[in-house]
């Protein structure tokens, strides 16, 4: 019994694979017509479709692992920000660090000598904080519908607050943290090319180039790395940007803080003549701190070059590296605002601590580290000029292809980027005091780009539930970086008027 037993398990394990929700193959295949049973759907019937029900089925689980069955604008293949779709966690962390460290990390210690120790440190703890919970919302947010990505801020921003009044509210800003900052990396990219000539040809022969010279020096190497195609074809510069900017702030402050202080150096706050420009001088303050923390109008682009599946998203391989890099961001941002601080107080001049040490330690500094010191910052202003430019670069773009249903032709290409270097380089001779800015485009661009915008993003697409955590801290946070808006723009706009018959238009020094 026991074998008959076996035998019929083994009969039945046999004739398993028949077992599906179609109709049974009768047994008694000798009753069947002959062309009946080499039928087509007798094929399918039989164990042989059983297999290819199975790769079916297989086939879209798998298009549906990948992500294939998500909506793909063909436009995207054309242009800068999604052509390339080959990054990974360590893109992330190049491209964030490249673009989270800059120029402005240099006004930090301007910041502190207006708002004194206490409110410095804890300006710039709760605005470390703020936007990283602000970029974690960013890019949580660019896969929040499964199957559509958000591949730019503009985008995201439609999607939140619709088309007309998305457009209208990060459009401005956007663009002026690009051509802005582009501006502002010539004119501090060109005067420190010409620094950098001064410490290593002492004895050389002849005339110098002047400081427009020097702009247009720094202005044509940025034009012909600006002809690499797309964000992710950066990502060697955005790497070498990274290491030259975390080394060159560590060796800022660790050059100033390692020799004797200036005669004079206190850390009373630097009050000016009223009560309201003391008020007025403590937001602009606030303003520099706040664009120091830029680079969320990338995080979107940046994500946008991984890619991506329902079952392995790009924000996993995005937040990794931005983990790591916002880390060498604090390790770089807090001991150069400290210590620079420390070693200047009050007598730090306004154009930030690299002039200042220039200015106060050049004879008992070799020649040599100030030069390389320089040449660190050049090549990181070279690399930041790449990804801040990108967003530009894909916007003229991605005009042309929507009016043409086309490729951009690699002509087309050159002369765009080409024409946006050198406005860049107008604005750079324009306005060589961009850095003086510090405040007015912290309230006007970075704060609502970087701390307002993502809260109430958060809010309209995920709809947290009313009175939860979520609803009350982004609720809180979207209300003050509005007030917060409004009074550093105030403040940036009465620094420049309290020092504006100090500027010398189209004469960079």
């Amino acid at each position: 019994m026991g074998e008959d037993g076996g035998k019929f398990s083994s009969f039945a394990m046999e004739r398993e694979p028949e077992v599906s929700s179609l109709p049974s193959t009768p047994q008694n295949n000798h009753s069947i017509p002959p062309s009946v049973a080499r039928s087509p759907r007798r094929m399918m019937l039989s164990p042989m479709g059983t297999p290819m029900r199975k790769a079916f089925g297989n086939m879209k689980c798998y298009l549906e692992e990948i992500g294939h069955i998500a909506k793909l604008n063909p436009q995207d293949a054309w242009l800068p920000i999604t052509e390339s779709r080959n990054g990974n966690a360590y893109y992330s962390a190049f491209h964030n660090l490249n673009a989270g460290i800059g120029f402005q990390c240099l006004l930090l210690p301007v910041a502190f000598s207006f708002l004194g120790w206490f409110w410095g440190v804890l300006a710039l703890v709760v605005a470390f904080l703020w936007q990283l919970y602000t970029l974690w919302i960013l890019i949580k947010l660019h896969e929040v519908i499964p199957g559509r990505r958000y591949n730019r801020y503009i985008e995201l921003a439609q999607a939140a607050f619709g088309e007309r009044l998305g457009s209208w509210l990060t459009s401005f800003p956007i663009i002026s943290l690009s051509a802005g900052t582009a501006g502002g990396l010539i004119a501090i990219g060109g005067s420190t090319l010409h620094l950098f000539y001064n410490l290593v040809c002492i004895k050389c022969h002849g005339q110098s180039l002047t400081a427009i010279e020097w702009y247009l020096v720094f202005a044509v190497l940025c034009a012909i790395i600006a002809q690499l195609p797309n964000l992710n074809s950066v990502a060697g510069v955005s790497l070498i940007g990274a290491v030259m900017a975390v080394a060159y702030s560590t060796m800022i402050w660790i050059l100033s803080v390692t020799r004797d202080r200036p005669p004079g150096v206190s850390y009373d706050v630097a009050k000016p003549y009223s009560s309201v420009g003391a008020a007025f001088s403590f937001l602009n303050a606030l303003g520099v701190i706040a664009f120091a923390f830029r680079g969320h109008n990338l995080a979107l682009e940046i994500q946008a070059t991984m890619p991506s599946t329902l079952k392995h998203p790009a924000y996993v391989p995005m937040w990794r590296g931005s983990k790591a890099a916002y880390t060498l961001v604090a390790i770089c941002y807090f001991p150069l605002a400290i210590g620079g601080y420390w070693a200047y107080g009050k007598l730090m001049l306004p154009t930030g601590i690299l002039t200042s040490m220039f200015v106060f330690h050049r004879s008992d500094i070799s020649p040599a580290w100030l030069a390389t010191c320089f040449l660190f910052v050049v090549v990181s202003s070279l690399s930041n000029f790449q990804i801040y430019s990108m967003p530009t670069f894909d916007l003229v773009e991605q005009t042309y292809t929507a009016n043409t249903n086309k490729p951009c032709p690699k002509l087309h290409r050159f002369v765009f980027r080409l024409l946006f270097v050198f406005f860049g380089f107008f604005v750079g001779i324009a306005f060589p005091f961009m850095a003086s800015f510090g405040g007015l485009l912290g309230g006007v661009c970075s704060v609502p780009v970087t701390f307002c915008y993502p809260c109430f993003m958060w809010l309209k697409i995920k709809k947290p539930p009313k009175l939860s955590f979520s609803w009350y801290l982004n609720w809180t946070l979207g209300i003050l970086s509005v007030v917060f808006t409004i009074v550093v723009t105030i403040g940036g706009i009465w620094s420049i008027v309290d020092t504006g018959l100090k500027f010398q238009f189209f004469k960079p020094q």
